[in-house]
């Protein structure tokens, strides 16, 4: 599933570990925002790791599940496009 994750987190040392998870499940397209396409249970995953990491009382993170039509009318203003994984990878291959 297309989902959006964004957040603002307090403490540096945080941040930094919210951002190495996500970027191991999708695309940074802007600061503290992620574009992820995810299994729902990667995404139970990520979930339940910012539930028990970020302070809840000082820190936000927003998770914005998207369906096909939702994702379609994305709009874009300036540089950047919607992350889309490719049909297929590479692997050994040569450039």
């Amino acid at each position: 599933m297309f989902t959006i994750i964004s957040y603002d987190i307090v403490k540096d040392k945080r941040r930094t570990k919210v951002m190495k998870l996500l970027k191991g499940y999708g695309m940074r397209v802007q600061y503290s925002v992620f574009e992820c396409d995810v299994s729902d249970k990667q995404l139970g995953k990520i979930v339940e790791y910012l539930r028990r990491f970020i302070d809840a009382d000082t820190d936000s993170v927003r998770v914005y599940e998207l369906d096909v039509p939702s994702v379609q009318r994305i709009q874009i203003i300036g540089t950047g496009q919607v992350t889309v994984d490719p049909p297929y990878y590479l692997v050994g291959g040569r450039p």
